[in-house]
């Protein structure tokens, strides 16, 4: 299990995409086929399974244009981050009431609570600038959106 130093390790530009999604359902479905990509995820069924559940609890949308879907299950090896761009908005059922731009997917082993928890306060951190937020959202490549993120502290 990685002990997390920065948020910007767990990024790759592999899993930094546009969406072509139009609603939730359809933007979460795209990220799962990213991230399930990443062989730290076992099973892409209860991966799948378990982000919908975890949504029908209460949305992940936290506000300021951002959602954090997340789930911890054993089928998860280890950290795993996928990053998707959706620059109009989607209908999020944010807290805030406002679309979604940027969705921060995040899967982690069932075994990782404090280094989970830690994680999702860093994130939330840097979600909380305004100005990370637009640079994100004004980079042109996933590429730009990694540099983005490793540069911000």
């Amino acid at each position: 299990m990685e002990d997390i130093q920065k948020v910007s390790e767990l990024f790759n530009e592999n899993y930094i995409i546009t969406l072509n999604a139009k609603n939730k359902k359809e933007a979460l479905n795209e990220l799962i086929n990213i991230i399930s990509k990443n062989d730290k995820i076992t099973d892409k069924k209860r991966f799948e399974k378990e982000i919908f559940k975890r949504e029908k609890l209460m949305s992940t949308g936290i506000g300021l244009e951002v959602a954090v879907p997340h789930v911890r299950h054993k089928s998860i090896k280890d950290f795993v981050i996928a990053l998707g761009i959706q620059k109009d908005g989607i209908e999020y059922e944010s807290i805030d009431s406002k679309p979604v731009k940027l969705i921060f997917m995040i899967g982690a082993s069932d075994t990782q609570d404090k280094e989970y928890i830690k994680l999702l306060s860093r994130l939330v951190l840097r979600l909380k600038n305004k100005d990370f937020i637009n640079n994100v959202l004004n980079a042109s490549t996933p590429n730009e959106v990694y540099q983005i993120i490793k540069d911000t502290k």
